[in-house]
């Protein structure tokens, strides 16, 4: 029989056990007050390599642009998203956050997408915009509402999603995502658009559509 001192050594070799456990599950915290990217590394790491912290500026933790207004007009779905990701500011390195200006013509959408590294949130600055996203099978339940100036809503990390401006002027949104690197998954060019093309059988079945429909899709994207 365990004596109670053994059980007791059990119990806390086991909650360690999984402590440790979680703590390798979730990103490290940084261990440096920055890690600016050096992006003429040619070493690969999960992230981006650090710049000698001697030779950092104030650029480096700096962008503008924000204030412009992007291009609607250059794409069928009617608005343009401007990124400020890592890639943009080197000083985001590790921080695990960045941002997006988002601007839409009259009834433009941001399509159906998906963010697999980040969670985001995002605040109407313009505007009046029907948003929503949809829970994973089997419930694929569609969560959505309509948004106006000042409002803020919570797509979940993963989830499908979208904004479209149900207004008769241009709206403008910011949002952050929880990621340095949040990257972006357009459902229908993922689909659709795949390089080299998903089988249309495939797709027919999926979709529950013929085959030449399905390729008349591919042509699109």
């Amino acid at each position: 029989m365990v004596s109670s001192f053994g059980t007791k050594i059990l119990i806390i070799g086991f909650l360690s056990t999984m402590t440790c456990f979680v703590a390798l599950a979730t990103d490290n915290n940084p261990l440096q007050d920055f890690c600016v990217a050096d992006a003429n590394s040619p070493v690969l790491v999960n992230g981006l390599v650090c710049k000698d912290p001697k030779v950092v500026t104030e650029n480096d933790f700096f962008t503008s642009g924000l204030n412009v207004a992007g291009d609607t007009s250059s794409n069928k779905v009617g608005s343009n998203v401007t990124t400020v990701n890592v890639a943009t500011i080197p000083g985001l390195n590790t921080l695990g956050i960045s941002l997006v200006r988002i601007d839409f013509a009259p009834w433009g959408i941001n399509a159906p997408h998906t963010h697999p590294r980040a969670t985001e949130i995002l605040t109407v600055i313009k505007g009046t915009l029907r948003v929503g996203f949809v829970t994973s099978n089997p419930q694929n339940r569609h969560i959505t509402k309509v948004l106006n100036e000042g409002d803020v809503f919570v797509f979940p990390e993963g989830l499908i999603h979208y904004q479209q401006n149900i207004g008769h002027d241009n709206a403008v949104v910011i949002a952050a995502l929880s990621s340095q690197n949040p990257g972006v998954i357009t459902i229908a060019n993922a689909v659709f658009g795949a390089n080299p093309d998903i089988s249309a059988d495939i797709l027919a079945k999926a979709f529950q559509l013929n085959k030449n429909t399905v390729q008349q899709l591919q042509a699109r994207f």
